[in-house]
């Protein structure tokens, strides 16, 4: 008699059969895989993009010396890089209809390398910035991709848990990414904060392809070619116009003529798109009040985190004059506290609701951005890292409450839609704000009468971009109390407008 066959014959425990034991062991097992190893492994592409973003940031004054440009001028490298995703979202999802989810990702990671290869090759800020617009067309599938994966393979119950580690790779990269993008620019050449990413891709297609399941619709609607290029031209005419405002290099009359060509494009995306059930981006999730709060309320203050690193690189490296190093050992204690934070989430929500996390949570979030005005050269560093931390663990707080509330009411058909879109306005909304943090550093330059870049033309613009955030509380206070219960495996009414 094999092993096996003596496993069958011998008797099972009291009050549960073999079966029984062999569906409660595959029941775990697949607890397990949806609650912790598909988010972890999915998370090592947000730990890619995350990595990527904060060595980038750290990193903008000394490429701007060794590249022999203004460093205002290497807000472009972040802004093209949010604008290729943002144009390239739209089409992330079809593809990962049409192709299988686990395919695309693994795709998009390859590429994420190959093209962060290409940056470290480039010589001109036009060479930086081309591979950058390449590293935003994989990332535009990669993340969305990724994300869509776990929102159709875990319960709505499990959601907010298996977002929570999810993000958790991507928060290791904001807090190693300061102090190794510090150390690289200083003892090494700048060059090797994009080598770095060629073995994190190279792991996690590793991992993709063992644990990873490849999800794929049964039915894939026709491509839309026109909603493509009408939002591809409208977000195109938006972050062009707000990275030349105010910049000198396109005169007043052709700014306008941005702005106006977005409003046609968006104007005409929506009428396009009222009553076309293959339209690229479903208007109607936004009647679902859980899924606006989320990407509409919540656009207000992602404003301010697409802005925060660009002006926090500005005003430590330039204006306070400390070194790249110096600099990410204090920025990283921010993503330290984010990381905390995502063990905790969970019970809070749990405990208090979304509405009165959203709301409470919200206004702390906004009062420490608002505080990053008050940093001086003088200001002790203990006091200004002790800031950025709290600042970091309440924002990571908040970011786990919108990306799981935005999904609540999503019906398992739209889910790849509402991860497109989601991602697309995540995208926008941060290029925006680096667009405008740039923006207001030079008008604030100019306003002192300075001819160049000093901390206290910085400062103020942490001020108008925290004062930005608080606009988001309009739709956390709207929300009814049991908003998001689903995700708890509770009953409620939910957020339907």
């Amino acid at each position: 008699m094999s092993p096996a066959d003596r496993i069958l014959e011998s008797p099972a425990p009291e009050g549960l059969t073999i079966e029984d034991d062999a569906l409660q062991s595959a029941s775990e097992r697949d607890a397990l895989r949806r609650g912790w190893i598909i988010p972890a492994i999915i998370g090592s592409a947000l730990l890619m993009q995350g990595l990527e973003a904060t060595v980038m940031s750290n990193a903008l004054p000394t490429i701007a010396r060794a590249l022999r440009v203004d460093p205002l001028r290497l807000n472009m490298t972040m802004t093209m890089f949010l604008l290729a995703s943002a144009v390239c979202l739209p089409v992330s999802g079809w593809m990962a209809d049409k192709l299988g989810a686990k395919k695309v990702f693994m795709t998009s990671m390859v590429l994420f390398a190959v093209s962060s290869a290409g940056c470290a090759f480039a010589q001109t800020l036009s060479e930086l910035i081309v591979g950058r617009i390449f590293q935003g067309v994989a990332a535009s599938m990669m993340v969305p991709v990724g994300r869509l994966v776990l929102l159709r393979t875990t319960p709505k119950s499990e959601l907010v848990g298996a977002m929570s580690v999810l993000t958790m790779p991507a928060l290791i990269g904001p807090v190693i990414g300061p102090i190794l993008g510090g150390t690289i620019v200083t003892f090494f050449n700048w060059r090797w904060i994009f080598y770095i990413n060629l073995p994190v891709a190279i792991i996690g297609v590793a991992l993709v392809r063992a644990f990873v399941p490849n999800v794929k619709e049964q039915a894939v609607s026709p491509l839309d070619w026109i909603g493509i290029a009408l939002t591809g031209v409208g977000l195109a005419g938006l972050i062009f116009g707000f990275e030349n405002l105010g910049r000198d290099i396109l005169p007043p009359v052709e700014i306008a003529g941005l702005f106006a060509l977005a409003a046609l494009c968006f104007g005409l995306y929506w009428r396009h798109a009222r009553n076309n059930p293959h339209a690229i981006i479903d208007l109607s999730i936004f009647r679902l009040q859980t899924f606006q709060t989320g990407v509409v309320g919540g656009g207000f203050f992602r404003v301010a985190m697409g802005a925060t690193p660009f002006l926090l690189a500005m005003l430590l490296q330039i204006g306070f004059g400390m070194s790249a190093l110096r600099a990410g050992l204090m920025t990283f204690i921010s993503a330290a506290g984010a990381l905390v934070m995502k063990t905790t989430a969970p019970p809070i929500l749990r405990r208090f609701g979304f509405k009165q996390v959203l709301v409470v949570n919200g206004f702390i979030c906004s009062s420490t951005f608002v505080l990053y005005a008050f940093f001086q050269p003088s200001t002790p560093h203990w006091l200004i890292m002790t800031v950025l931390a709290v600042g970091g663990f309440f924002r990571s707080l908040q970011f786990t409450s919108l990306n799981g509330l935005a999904y609540a009411e999503v019906d398992q058909d739209r889910m790849s839609r509402a991860s497109t879109t989601s991602s697309m306005a995540q995208q926008l909304v941060q290029s925006v704000g680096i667009g405008v943090a740039a923006t207001l550093l030079h008008f604030i330059t100019l306003w002192k009468g300075e001819t160049r870049l000093t901390w206290d033309a910085v400062t103020p613009a942490f001020a108008i971009i925290g004062a930005v955030t608080f606009i988001s509380l309009a739709w956390y206070v709207r929300l009814p109390k049991d908003a998001g219960a689903e995700l708890h495996g509770r009953p409620g009414r939910g957020g339907r407008g």
